[in-house]
């Protein structure tokens, strides 16, 4: 429930690469409606987490190229809530740059710090997991994860080893190693242990707690944003932070504090959760016709197709004959015709693209 002491921070600079071409540099996914819902990614998260936190307090940080976009999507909230990254520097300073705002405003804040491309199902269990986190940060000084049971041996997620035998009044365990994105073998023998969870990349902490951690683990970059304080929610705030940005180096929060920090907790979210990173993964969480399909238009006529994900603009008219497994993806420019098995070469197809056409044209 709303509490004047928490905050959000949504992560919301990362353009989609792999779901080109829906997702593109000038309108990445979260910016989309891309569950077919009448909303877009970023409006869900933001309406999610208005049951924690006043509107006020829940801040969106966003590349500066996507200033106006969030302003049309969220236009009721105020202007000083948009943090804009010049350039992409990973989520460690994405992170560090929020902290650094909100403790000028809250001293005492509880923060939330969530992507902006999650679909999230079960809400109602969803919000007691975070308000798990919420009430044991509250009170101690933890850095907490929302984890994820795996089912299967994921390598594009980072992993956490728990202490299952404590903790368990709270709901809220220890974590003895955090490892981000292991090969296939090791994914494979996290997966088997049964004591690893999927990190889902939604992480709860006070700002006393993250402070001192970023402080012990990432003092370049705690001070490159601490020194600001007098500086936020003035107009000198963009340029300062230009400067700041090209001091810093790109680094997840997982490397620079997660994994080297003996205070990591765990909140194994048993709710259905994906973290949308592949058309696969939206595949998974479509609704199908009954050749296993996922078609969003009824503009599609579709002869001897099979499991196969068909995302065209409303206006246009398809015919698609003898697919199986494929993604079928088309903007006003460009259209995909993929394998859904080698989707990880979208980004090998998108950078040949760019060789030939240029990267403004792409």
């Amino acid at each position: 429930m709303q509490n004047k002491n928490n905050y959000c921070v949504i992560m919301a600079g990362g353009i989609g690469s792999r779901f080109w071409p829906i997702s593109r540099t000038n309108k990445p996914k979260q910016f989309l409606d891309i569950l077919n819902v009448g909303k877009t990614l970023l409006q869900q998260t933001f309406e999610r987490f208005e049951y924690f936190c006043p509107p006020g307090n829940i801040y969106i940080v966003t590349g500066a190229q996507y200033e106006q976009l969030t302003k049309e999507q969220l236009p009721f909230i105020d202007e000083k809530q948009i943090l804009l990254e010049p350039f992409r520097r990973n989520t460690a300073p994405c992170i560090a740059y929020a902290v650094a705002k909100i403790e000028t405003l809250n001293p005492e804040a509880n923060i939330i710090v969530t992507p902006s491309d999650h679909l999230i199902l079960n809400e109602d269990v969803f919000r007691n997991v975070i308000q798990t986190g919420l009430n044991f940060t509250a009170t101690h000084d933890a850095l907490i994860t929302i984890g994820l049971r795996p089912t299967r041996p994921e390598t594009g997620y980072g992993y956490i080893q728990y202490e299952q035998g404590s903790g368990s009044d709270s709901g809220v365990y220890p974590v003895k190693t955090f490892t981000e994105k292991p090969n296939l073998d090791l994914a494979k023998i996290f997966l088997e242990s049964g004591d690893f969870l999927w990190n889902s990349g939604i992480f709860i902490w006070n700002l006393k707690s993250i402070n001192k951690a970023l402080k012990k683990f990432a003092p370049d970059i705690y001070y490159n944003f601490a020194d600001l304080a007098t500086v936020y929610n003035s107009p000198n705030e963009k340029l300062a932070i230009q400067e700041t940005y090209l001091k810093c180096k790109s680094i997840s929060i997982d490397y620079a504090v997660m994994e080297k920090a003996d205070n990591v907790f765990v909140v194994e979210g048993n709710f259905s959760w994906s973290d949308l990173g592949t058309w696969g993964s939206l595949f998974d969480y479509s609704v199908k016709d009954d050749r296993n399909n996922a078609i969003n238009s009824q503009n599609v006529l579709s002869f001897d197709v099979q499991n196969t994900i068909v995302r065209i603009p409303s206006d246009k008219i398809a015919v698609i004959q003898g697919l199986e497994d494929f993604i079928v993806a088309e903007d006003a420019k460009y259209l995909l015709i993929c394998k859904k098995s080698e989707e990880q070469r979208i980004r090998d197809f998108v950078t040949e693209l760019e060789k030939k056409f240029g990267s403004e044209e792409v």
